[in-house]
């Protein structure tokens, strides 16, 4: 099993539509225009794989890629985009929330925000979401290339600063699909998860 094996499996509209369920699979999620799709053309080096657009909120469904028949990586849709009608967006949203609940399979999520805005309002769900699940959660401050390192890095200290006193389970870096910032570290957390598995099968 490996990233750069990724190959689109399909798209689904909700969760009855999903595949079956793998053996372990993890979920990108993000505000529209976070970066979601560059980052996982970057973190499979397979320019293409997920569709980029500069149109926010794009990705309107639930997609897969497939590593092996066991393995998936996920692209949800892009929460927060106000300019989507609102019965569309409650929809993704609710879409999102019965995929990240039932999902057996999904063994973590790559949340993805914009460095110059990170922890917005429409973020902090997720955030909760995975303390009151236990589910792993790993935040990418995306699009670091914008700022000078000096600000990223002091952008980092004060998430994570923030993130410390009430979700300290969460885990986070910086990340540019542009510069290849972040990406092998971003990679050993997803393989990490895709692999916890057959660790626990293993003992």
């Amino acid at each position: 099993m490996n990233l750069n094996q990724a190959t689109f499996l399909t798209s689904a509209p909700n969760l009855s539509r999903c595949p079956k369920e793998s053996i372990a699979e993890v979920a990108f999620a993000g505000r529209s225009n976070a970066g979601k799709s560059s980052a996982l053309n970057k973190l499979t080096g397979i320019n293409g794989l997920a569709r980029t657009s500069k149109t926010p909120g794009r990705t309107q469904l639930i997609n897969f890629f497939s590593l092996d028949e066991e393995h998936h990586l996920v692209d949800l849709p892009g929460y927060g985009y106000a300019k989507v009608p609102t019965k569309v967006r409650k929809q993704w949203e609710e879409d999102l929330g019965k995929y990240l609940e039932k999902r057996e399979a999904l063994r973590g999520v790559i949340v993805l925000m914009d460095i110059r805005h990170p922890l917005t309002p429409k973020d902090l769900p997720m955030v909760e979401w995975s303390n009151w699940t236990g589910r792993p959660l790993h935040i990418l401050l995306t699009k670091a290339d914008k700022l000078k390192r000096g600000a990223a890095m002091n952008t980092l200290l004060k998430v994570r600063r923030e993130l410390a006193e009430n979700f300290p389970s969460v885990t986070i870096q910086i990340f540019s699909a542009t510069k290849g910032t972040g990406v092998d570290e971003a990679r050993e957390v997803i393989m990490g998860w895709l692999e916890s598995v057959e660790t626990e099968e293993a003992i």
